[in-house]
């Protein structure tokens, strides 16, 4: 694909979150400044809210590799709506603890042996509860309650609960909430990048994977990025991997804002075979057809032959469109699977213009 095109020794816009692509925006200085004084406290919950895509799981993959492990046994959950017995049973055998045909009360008893038994070890237990906002307050209230589990006057459980906005509406509005509300020591909400911090971003990821400065970035072009991702990381590693893509089927070696905007709309669905965009530097697409020019007389037609044109325009519009369609499902395809398959065999899109 794009990165042995370019000579690149990964995908740097995957969408898997990867703790090695960290790119330490200024939303996420502050939440690292919060998360650490959290953690310093050793006690209650710390909250990171944030939209879909705005890096909240990057940031837990980031903290996972910067805390301290010889000082902290951390625990990492993903909610899918646990109900609140279920969540303890996790948190059980996190903890080495058995579950199965225990009631709630003994269940309790041996979560809190459970964390007594890392708290000998010298160690305090994090849990960290992505997805948040799936959990029921039931669950939630479970989690509170754990919290209260002490020795020698320390908390031996700390909680970091991240989810979406719609999690902290829930906490500041429920009454249910109040006395798990009043336990939260620190909470920071992750913003989008600013527009000046895209460029450092896209080259900080190309970057780790060795790029090189080909292909080359117009200054219009990271305009473009910002207007049609809004700043959101997931986005923009999403256009950027498309765009990528784009730029390796066409040979290109500088992108600008009419190739950005051109698989933007590609990715919106408005796949247009005709090029429309006339201005200066426009992208033309690959299998758009050339219109002839206007004459002052038009010449006298046989029917016959323009059904035979309408017909085989209509056939390169759909061939047109399914190749973008499989070139879309590939990249989808490619970046969802761990494993890579070998290229090896298949010529390299190089080869297919020195072909052509």
């Amino acid at each position: 694909m794009y990165d042995e095109h370019y000579g690149l020794t990964g995908r740097p816009f995957q969408l898997t979150p990867d703790p090695k692509f960290w790119f330490e925006t200024g939303t996420h200085r502050k939440a690292m400044a919060y998360l650490g004084y959290g953690l310093a406290q050793g006690e209650g919950f710390i909250v990171i809210t944030g939209d879909i895509g705005a890096g909240k799981t990057t940031l837990v993959g980031h903290l996972m590799d910067t805390i301290d492990h010889q000082q902290l046994n951390a625990i990492k959950l993903v909610s899918t709506a646990i109900e609140a017995d279920d969540l303890l049973r996790i948190v059980a055998t996190e903890l080495q603890v058995d579950p199965s045909a225990l009631t709630k009360a003994e269940l309790l008893t041996a979560i809190e042996r459970g964390l007594h038994a890392v708290a000998r070890t010298g160690k305090r237990t994090l849990l960290i509860v992505d997805e948040a906002q799936a959990l029921p307050v039931s669950a939630l209230e479970e989690l509170r309650m754990l919290s209260n589990f002490q020795a020698g006057g320390h908390a031996l459980l700390q909680i970091v609960l991240l989810g979406q906005p719609e999690f902290r509406d829930r906490l500041h509005g429920s009454d249910r909430l109040e006395q798990l509300r009043q336990r939260v020591i620190a909470i920071h909400h992750l913003d989008p990048m600013e527009e000046h911090e895209v460029s450092d971003y896209l080259a900080h990821r190309l970057t780790v994977v060795g790029w090189t400065g080909n292909p080359d970035f117009s200054d219009d072009a990271f305009a473009a990025f910002y207007a049609a991702s809004a700043g959101v990381p997931r986005r923009l590693n999403l256009l950027a991997g498309r765009v990528m893509l784009y730029a390796a089927i066409e040979d290109l070696r500088v992108i600008d804002a009419a190739v950005v905007r051109s698989v933007q709309r590609d990715l919106e669905g408005d796949l247009p075979t005709l090029a429309t965009d006339t201005g200066k530097g426009a992208a033309t697409p690959a299998a758009s057809i050339a219109q002839p020019a206007p004459v002052a007389e038009a010449p006298r037609t046989d029917p016959a032959i323009e059904d035979r044109i309408a017909a085989l325009e209509a056939r390169l519009e759909v061939q047109d469109k399914a190749l973008r369609r499989v070139l879309t499902l590939l990249v989808d395809w490619v970046e969802s699977d761990t494993d890579k398959p070998d290229y090896t065999p298949v010529r390299g899109v190089a080869a297919w213009h020195d072909a052509a």
